[in-house]
């Protein structure tokens, strides 16, 4: 008899069910700063960016092959040296699937889904999803650690899930 895969819902993206993993990063800052004669509010200081030394904080742009739910995950990661923000350049959601560790691997991945306007920052060393936008737009701003050290480590999943929608 043939096992079926595991399947795991992807929730809504909320800060409470996030916030070991990482950063929301959105403007909804309860009292903005007003800046620019009044005409634009800053929502400041939105995630712990965790830089190590002997490298730098980098921009880069990439550009992701838009996928769909179901969705088979064969592949976490996660970054020593860095956390990594991103930034959608669209208003298309966007799947964010995080793990904890356990002892050097990942332990049970978790699954969230985008809102309008939401970006996110993963803390260093947060095993993590490779990015995968769920429209038909891929392309987002990252902020990581840029150094000459190894800053990937990846796991592959021997009985990789499939991640649905609720």
């Amino acid at each position: 008899m043939t096992a079926h895969p595991k399947r795991i819902v992807a929730r809504r993206l909320g800060r409470e069910d996030f916030a070991q993993f990482g950063d929301i990063i959105e403007a909804s800052h309860p009292s903005p700063r007003l800046i620019n004669q009044g005409l634009c509010e800053r929502h400041h200081d939105l995630a712990c960016l965790d830089f190590a030394p002997a490298g730098r904080a980098g921009l880069s742009m990439f550009r992701a092959v838009p996928r769909q739910l179901p969705y088979r995950l064969e592949l976490l990661e996660r970054h020593p040296r860095g956390s990594q923000a991103f930034i959608p350049l669209h208003s298309d959601p966007f799947l964010v699937i995080v793990a904890t560790d356990q002892g050097g691997v990942p332990g049970e991945p978790q699954a969230f889904i985008t809102g309008p306007g939401q970006a996110i920052n993963i803390h260093r060393a947060v095993w993590h999803g490779v990015l995968t936008p769920l429209g038909k737009n891929g392309l987002f701003a990252v902020l990581d650690w840029i150094g000459d050290a190894a800053n990937l480590e990846e796991y592959q999943l021997p009985d990789p899930p499939i991640i649905c929608s609720a």
